[in-house]
């Protein structure tokens, strides 16, 4: 199916026209696309907004001011159409500390509907025979310049969400979901970034590393603090300069010298040309490093953890039951809420922020005798 033409816009006057007929929308779909997957830390690249009548492709990087779709975005009145919404209102809030009110998430609709697959291509090939095009899906949307195959998949990420809201709509009135996806929508538009610091502790979740002896786990944080220095010195994501499995194959092998490096797991010509000799030096002053110790795990009460999982257990057969993933039926933060307070009466169940209205209401009285078990 093509696609109506879209308006690319890169100049100021071009936007200021493109903003000045959005105020007029009820609604409007929204999409970024970012690049995330070739720089240390990632930033919108391009923002593809729908109305029912048209398609707008606005290129950020030509330093724009953003002040008009912001208020757009923060306005309660218009409402925000997006597919799986969480990345791009994290980037909104990292960017420009936008809180996006009044949305709709298709992906989210999907998930109450009962749909096995949610992700937008799926979707729109299942319910209204649209192939879209994948190939861009992992390119770095920071390159210029971008050509019309670019723009064309682009536009194909907001064109379709307004026609998707409405046979949505319709599907949760019929099912009588209206309600909990609305409250669904409104939960999931509070989110907290994180601060995007790295962490030297954060070693510790490395795969594999229960595996290393001491010595070995002083060196892979060594290696990990390098690889974080190296990456934000070059602008890279961590990956592109050393993979997880990397540094654990380093880390336990210990090399001293040159010669030992291209035996080692992961580590190729490229790798030695560019970090040999600094890897060497990292590991031989980690010798001299003291033993990281393992944060404790905070370990719950016995009497929490089995309301937990009891609450988990009728969480995944509610969802089992209704067809949906259990997190739609209420969240992990609700359950784990839940099991730490422990509340006996539907008022006590009320001061609990986790547990919203809707659900509180529908599920309410089957938690509570989920909590009266032993």
């Amino acid at each position: 199916m093509s696609l109506p033409p879209y308006t690319f816009i890169t100049s100021e006057p071009a936007w200021q026209e493109c903003l000045a007929a959005l105020r007029d929308e009820p609604a409007i779909a929204l999409d970024l696309e970012s690049n995330s997957m070739y720089v240390y830390r990632e930033r919108i690249c391009l923002i593809q907004i729908s109305t029912p009548t048209h398609d707008y492709i606005v290129d950020p990087l030509q330093k724009l001011n953003f002040d008009g779709l912001g208020e757009l975005v923060q306005d309660p009145t218009v409402q925000k159409i997006l597919h799986a919404a969480e990345y791009d209102m994290i980037l909104m809030k990292q960017e420009h500390d936008w809180d996006l009110h009044n949305l709709f998430d298709t992906q989210w609709a999907a998930r109450i509907l009962g749909y096995e697959r949610v992700g937008l291509a799926n979707i729109l090939e299942e319910t209204f025979g649209v192939v879209l095009d994948k190939q861009f899906q992992r390119m770095d949307w920071g390159k210029r310049p971008l050509s019309s195959a670019h723009l064309n998949y682009a536009q194909g990420d907001t064109h379709y969400l307004f026609r998707l809201r409405e046979k949505f709509v319709a599907e949760l009135e019929a099912g009588g979901h209206e309600e909990e996806a609305f409250e669904a929508f409104e939960i999931n538009t509070v989110i907290r970034p994180k601060d995007g610091i790295f962490d030297p502790e954060s070693f510790w979740g490395i795969p594999g590393i229960k595996l290393l002896q001491p010595r070995q786990r002083a060196t892979l944080r060594a290696l990990a603090i390098f690889r974080d220095q190296e990456a934000k010195k070059q602008d890279l994501p961590h990956f592109k300069v050393m993979g997880n499995k990397t540094l654990l194959a380093l880390a336990e092998a210990q090399p001293r010298t040159m010669n030992q490096l291209p035996h080692i797991d992961g580590v190729g010509h490229n790798l030695i040309r560019r970090y040999g000799t600094a890897i060497l030096r990292v590991i031989e002053a980690a010798q001299k490093d003291p033993l990281p110790t393992r944060p404790p795990r905070q370990r719950l009460p016995d009497a929490v953890q089995e309301r937990y999982d009891n609450l988990s257990e009728w969480r995944k057969q509610r969802g089992l039951a209704r067809g949906v993933e259990s997190d739609v039926i209420i969240s992990r933060e609700a359950v784990m809420a839940l099991a730490k307070a422990n509340p006996k009466t539907t008022a006590e169940l009320e001061a609990l922020p986790e547990l919203p209205p809707w659900r509180r209401q529908v599920y309410g009285q089957e938690i509570l005798a989920v909590l009266r078990k032993r």
